[in-house]
C-alpha cells in the first residue's frame, strides 16, 4: 500500500486486538489487490438503542487505481465478528472490480457484431 493503513475507532476505546486483526485483514485484501493505494477502516459504536444490543458498525474504505470501493454498514452485536464480515465484502468488492478491469483489457470497446446469414447458393 502506497498509504499506510489507517484505522479510527469511534465512541468506544482504542482495542489492540482488534486492531492486530483489522491489519491481519488488511493485508490479505491487499493480495487480492497489490496496487491498492490506501484502505481507511472505521469501528464505530452507534448509540444503544434500549430493543437491540449493543451493535458494533464498520466501514472499510479502499482505493484502488481507478476506484474507490466503499463497504458499510456492516453492523454485528460482536465487534470481531463485524470486521470479519466487511472484510468479506471489502474482497469481495476488490475480485469484482479485478474482473471487471480484466475485462475491459481483454476485450476495449469491442462490440460483439452480429454475422450476416449466408446466402443460400444458387
Amino acid at each position: 500500500m502506497k498509504i499506510p493503513l489507517q484505522i479510527s475507532f469511534h465512541d468506544m476505546p482504542v482495542s489492540p486486538a482488534l486492531e492486530a486483526l483489522i491489519r491481519e485483514k488488511a493485508a490479505k485484501l491487499e493480495q487480492f489487490h497489490p496496487n491498492m493505494t490506501a484502505c481507511r477502516v472505521v469501528v464505530d459504536k452507534p448509540h444503544n438503542h434500549s430493543q437491540q444490543g449493543e451493535q458494533f458498525s464498520v466501514t472499510v474504505d479502499v482505493t484502488v487505481p481507478g476506484a474507490n470501493l466503499v463497504v458499510n454498514h456492516v453492523r454485528n452485536e460482536d465487534a470481531n465478528v463485524a470486521v470479519r464480515d466487511a472484510f468479506l465484502a471489502a474482497r469481495r468488492q476488490v475480485e469484482d472490480h479485478v474482473k471487471r478491469k480484466q475485462a475491459e483489457v481483454r476485450h476495449p470497446g469491442q462490440r460483439p457484431v452480429a454475422e450476416a446469414p449466408e446466402s443460400p447458393e444458387v
